[in-house]
């Protein structure tokens, strides 16, 4: 259990973990379905994200009803694959918090 920048208490929601790693079941049908997905250069990247955020992520503010917190990174934390192949690199991670959990995620700015 980690606290969150405003103290509160929070558990990392693991459902999320295998959509934003590369080369798994659950990144690749996101990829078929929404056809490109948003992953980490590998899980050690995620934890140093997740870290970083924890320490020195800004508030974004509540954004679709979970409340959003990033960091823009100077390299590549991961990159958007799509149907195709093609790789852009991400450098901003987001953490978004609802009902008591959290998750990271890569992408190409902080949500709005």
């Amino acid at each position: 259990m980690r606290k969150a920048i405003d103290g509160s208490e929070l558990v990392y929601d693991i459902r999320h973990i295998n959509k934003h790693l590369p080369g798994t079941t659950q990144s690749e049908k996101l990829i078929r379905k929404e056809g490109a997905a948003h992953v980490f250069n590998d899980k050690k990247t995620l934890e140093y994200v997740e870290k970083t955020i924890f320490e020195e992520g800004k508030y974004i503010g509540n954004v679709r009803g979970a409340e959003r917190y990033g960091y823009q990174f100077k390299e590549p934390i991961g990159y958007r694959i799509d149907t195709n192949g093609n790789r852009i690199p991400l450098h901003y991670g987001e953490m978004k918090v609802s009902a008591g959990k959290y998750h990271i995620i890569p992408r190409t700015r902080p949500s709005k």
